[in-house]
């Protein structure tokens, strides 16, 4: 157990970064959208999201809407740019990398403490454990990534028009989702790093099937 506190540490930082991922997954915030027509968008402020885009407005537009409207993003519309359906089957990929991660890391920890000495068994699943860690941590770096270039190079997104969306703001700045994200890859790097870094102590009593 003495030997495996960096791994223990994997565990507890793969299980926030998980959580991070999946909250960037879930909220709109990725782009926040500054619009100088605000006679639909009345806050002059539009979020856009990998599942849908969201503004504030006082205009009854869609039933059961009358102030936040939200427009899903429904199949593959070619209008909206590759960087959105990238995140949204990356991130996917990313929450269920991570929670293999997660599996093996709990089963090799569980041996050690449990004073298990298969020596190949708690090394393997630590190594597997790091792999799925660091591929989870890449699958959220392409997409963060990626959008974050799209804000800072202000592009546009031809949104038809049931979106009530302008194809082009005036400003756009990164959204919540995006720092969160980043947060996300390096917690679970760090938690992939630590897990390979497993090495077993070799003793008298060590079982190596």
């Amino acid at each position: 157990v003495s030997t495996s506190h960096l791994q223990l540490a994997a565990f507890a930082l793969g299980t926030v970064g998980w959580i991070l991922c999946t909250v960037s997954m879930g909220i709109v915030e990725w782009r926040v959208w500054h619009v100088d027509n605000t006679t639909v968008i009345s806050s002059g402020i539009a979020w856009v999201g990998i599942w849908k885009v969201c503004f504030i407005t006082y205009l009854h537009v869609s039933p059961g809407y009358k102030e936040q409207f939200c427009h899903k993003f429904s199949g593959y519309d070619s209008s909206i740019p590759h960087e959105i359906y990238a995140a949204q089957g990356l991130l996917l990929i990313a929450m269920c990398m991570g929670l293999l991660g997660l599996t093996a890391t709990i089963f090799a920890l569980r041996n050690v403490c449990m004073g298990i000495t298969y020596k190949t068994l708690i090394t393997r699943f630590f190594l597997v454990g790091g792999f799925f860690y660091i591929l989870a941590g890449l699958c959220v770096l392409i997409p963060v990534s990626w959008n974050f270039y799209s804000v800072t190079h202000n592009q546009s997104i031809a949104f038809p028009p049931s979106y009530y969306m302008p194809s082009s703001p005036a400003a756009q700045e990164a959204g919540a989702a995006i720092p969160i994200g980043i947060v996300a890859v390096i917690l679970l790097l760090l938690s992939g790093t630590f897990c390979l870094s497993y090495r077993f102590p070799v003793t008298a009593n060590t079982i190596t099937e």
